[in-house]
């Protein structure tokens, strides 16, 4: 799978572009629909960046990630033995509190969006909650050898509305963070209802 190469090949490089970044403001809409010491599950940890942040406020964390060099990279950083495993292959039930999918699920056929949305809503907790973001755009594309499926909001709803239990908290547009970078990411939180 080209993508996964890609990052075997510039783990290193793309954990250097987007470690310093300043996940504060993504982080802070998330963290508040959460109980104290909730457990959540960090989907495609990449670096392990945002799974130490949580680990330092004291979160309970669980991290995958399906790219090898990534797993090493992020599980000496963290202290955490991040699980070498794809979005795909998510089975947890009613494990989890929040799942943290930042940046990942761009890399998901856009045909296996609703499956694997399906996995991670089976793996929350009733009233947990799932971040998850991805570039803004409405096809799909290949850039630097990678794949990715550009979502707007119209494809989001239209994606949500195949479910009765999940109920979306926040939906907002963000620049990219990082230097040289201008693309828009499209951010959404959701909740699973109580059913």
């Amino acid at each position: 799978m080209k993508t996964i190469d890609y990052y075997n090949k510039h783990a290193e490089e793309f954990t250097a572009s987007t470690f310093e970044v300043d996940m504060e403001s993504l982080y802070q809409p998330f963290l508040a629909e959460l109980p104290e010491g909730a457990r959540i599950l960090d989907v495609g940890c990449g670096s392990g960046r945002d799974t130490l942040a949580f680990k330092k406020k004291g979160y309970q964390v669980d991290a995958i990630d399906y790219s090898e060099e990534l797993v090493k990279k992020a599980s000496r950083l963290t202290g955490i033995p991040i699980k070498l495993k794809s979005f795909y292959e998510v089975d947890d039930y009613e494990a989890y509190d929040g799942i943290w999918a930042c940046a990942s699920l761009l890399h998901c056929e856009r045909t296996r969006l609703k499956e694997v949305i399906g996995k991670l809503l089976s793996a929350l907790k009733p009233n947990g909650v799932i971040y998850m973001s991805f570039k803004y755009g409405n096809g799909d594309r290949e850039k630097d050898g990678r794949q990715f499926t550009d979502l707007n909001e119209v494809q989001v709803k239209e994606l949500l509305n195949q479910w009765d239990d999940v109920s979306q908290l926040k939906q907002w547009i963000t620049i990219d963070q990082r230097p040289n970078r201008s693309e828009k990411w499209l951010n959404i939180l959701l909740k699973k209802i109580n059913s």
